[in-house]
């Protein structure tokens, strides 16, 4: 059994599928109900999961996601040593290795590389670029006109197809092959804002263009829609220092799977009904 923390995010559903299609029994976490055909679907609050030590009853490896566990993660690894867990691949950040944005979040994600490496399992770390999922935050602008405005369209990065990183950790899950091994995973281009939102337009058969916005003027309009100041404060402070120098890139992807990684074209035509094509 693997069992997938953060079952609803990106990650956690692309990895699933591919769990599935391969065979594999999956458990999913999730905070509220909910069912999947194949899947054994736990109900709870992952920040204090001492409700989950029945369920890890035969789980071989989990995926484990910082932001759905939060500050239940040290528990969770805790329980999952007690009832016989293997191997534990965590979802980190490339920020930890390449500093960017504000000091704070890297460290979050420090935190949580040292409490899994710590932790008695078998550990994988797959360090993360910029998500390509990240430009669905502009569909609703694009839906409604041909221009995506917001901050530092210089800010450069190369942005990993979710499926990329699914198919990575899928293979840390099922193998003790990448056992105490650190990864930084990215796409295979190095890509600014504009050339993104230029992308998506070859997607869905559009020209479209990003404006570029002072980045106080972001802000405020993101509180305004009732963000917490969170959300923002990671933007912004990874935009303007990606602005000045981008973000990785590496070829590891292609390494550990044998195939090029997926581009930000491959993304945007994948994802080009979201964007109204």
């Amino acid at each position: 059994m693997i069992l997938i923390t953060g079952a609803n995010g990106v990650v956690g559903r692309q990895a699933m599928n591919l769990l599935l299609q391969e065979g594999a029994a999956v458990a999913a976490v999730t905070r509220g109900a909910g069912t999947r055909d194949g899947v054994t679907v736990v109900s709870g609050d992952l920040f204090h999961p001492q409700w989950l030590e029945p369920a890890l009853e035969g789980v071989e490896a989990i995926q484990i996601s910082p932001r759905a566990t939060g500050p239940g993660l040290g528990d969770l690894l805790k329980l999952a040593v007690k009832q016989g867990v293997r191997r534990a691949v965590l979802l980190s950040a490339t920020t930890v290795e390449y500093p960017a944005g504000e000091a704070r979040f890297a460290a979050q994600f420090k935190h949580a590389e040292d409490l899994v490496t710590s932790s008695g399992l078998d550990w994988t770390i797959l360090r993360l670029a910029d998500f390509a999922a990240n430009a669905l935050a502009w569909a609703p602008q694009i839906k409604a006109g041909d221009v995506v405005r917001g901050a530092y369209g210089q800010a450069a990065t190369s942005p990993i197809h979710e499926t990329d990183i699914a198919a990575v950790t899928v293979q840390a899950l099922r193998t003790s092959a990448h056992a105490r091994k650190v990864y930084t995973l990215t796409g295979p281009q190095s890509l600014d804002q504009f050339e993104k939102v230029r992308l998506i337009g070859a997607a869905i058969g559009r020209e479209l263009s990003f404006q570029e916005l002072p980045p106080e003027q972001v802000r405020q309009g993101l509180l305004a829609q009732g963000l917490p100041e969170e959300v923002p404060a990671r933007l912004l402070g990874s935009l303007a220092d990606y602005a000045s120098r981008p973000g990785p890139t590496t070829a590891t992807v292609e390494e550990l799977l044998g195939r090029p990684a997926l581009t930000f074209a491959d993304w945007a035509h994948d994802n080009a009904r979201t964007f109204g094509g």
